[in-house]
């Protein structure tokens, strides 16, 4: 009976010592997982407000590389785009567009954060092409001048794979004159004195003088250069940005050539025409039919579609059509 007595304490310490170990290594494992959601967490918060441009390993990396993560949700205060307390001016930006969704679905949000924070009041107006014919940026931007409402009174003309890193570009109403924000000093790609292509400013008076832009442009290219023309003619004065330092890293381009070509393809006519001025074409002669116009939101950034069919006169602007 001693000894029975005498080893009852041992065996029950063994025991708590075994359970209070059982809740240590229970505890531990906590502790590590709550570890495990802090620096999640944490490493979201950073990838959200840091550089959404890929490493860059020398200047190259801007014309051939891989679509940028979307930017981080939008909060609920933030989403409002039609904020009064930002401003009189409230910005359209139209792009052109034609099966391009994987780009689109980046820029949207993108865009939408970046004008945000500089509060910009602002809408986006996608204009799809649905047609047969060859893509006609000129004549997308007109439809989208003509489509967006009232309520804005000055526009972007801005291409859908082109995506501002510098905070310092400006946005603002280009109460002066048009505003060529994708300067040849910083385009990564063109950099001729005469270029107004990628993201243009303007208020729709001035887009109006101008009459819009030519629609004899089927294919790619060439429709801003004539459309510098115009500017000129109508005695608009053009300015650009000044003070950027990033040069020809101030906008991230994710269009990839190698899996996306470009319809670069000249036929008849169509050589020696785009070159040409069109005096009397633009908002006066462009045809069209809208054929839908959704309400989409994409990752918390509100926008419109409205899916477009051009009319071509073949007799005048045979090369619309690829035969």
């Amino acid at each position: 009976m001693m000894y029975s007595s005498r080893r009852k304490p041992v065996l029950y310490f063994r025991e708590e010592r075994r359970f209070l170990s059982g809740r240590c290594t229970v505890y531990k494992l906590f502790g590590l997982c709550m570890v495990l959601v802090l620096v999640s967490l944490l490493w979201l918060q950073l990838s959200c407000s840091g550089d959404m441009s890929p490493p860059m390993h020398d200047d190259r990396r801007l014309t051939h590389q891989q679509p940028p993560a979307p930017p981080c949700p939008v909060d609920s205060r933030a989403s409002a785009v039609d904020d009064l307390s930002w401003g009189p001016h409230k910005l359209a930006l139209i792009i052109p567009f034609r099966e391009r969704f994987e780009e689109l679905l980046v820029f949207v949000p993108f865009m939408h954060t970046f004008l945000n924070k500089k509060k910009i009041r602002h809408k986006f107006i996608i204009i799809n092409q649905v047609d047969h014919y060859r893509f006609n940026r000129a004549s997308l931007i007109n439809v989208g001048f003509l489509e967006s409402g009232n309520d804005t009174d000055y526009l972007a003309m801005h291409d859908v794979d082109l995506l501002p890193l510098n905070d310092a570009l400006d946005y603002g109403f280009p109460e002066g004159g048009p505003f060529h924000v994708a300067s040849p000093e910083l385009h990564p790609l063109y950099h001729y004195k005469t270029y107004v292509g990628g993201i243009l400013l303007l208020t729709k008076k001035h887009y109006h003088m101008c009459n819009g832009m030519s629609n004899r442009f089927w294919g790619w290219g060439r429709e801003d250069d004539e459309f510098y023309r115009r500017l000129k003619k109508a005695e608009l004065q053009l300015f650009r940005p000044s003070g950027i330092t990033t040069g020809y890293k101030t906008f991230l381009h994710i269009h990839d050539p190698a899996w996306r070509k470009r319809d670069q393809k000249r036929v008849a006519a169509q050589k020696q025409e785009q070159f040409k001025v069109d005096p009397e074409g633009g908002l006066t002669n462009l045809r069209y039919q809208v054929e839908s116009r959704q309400e989409l939101t994409i990752s918390g950034a509100p926008c419109t579609v409205i899916s477009t069919k051009l009319e071509c006169d073949q007799d005048t602007t045979p090369w619309c059509l690829l035969l």
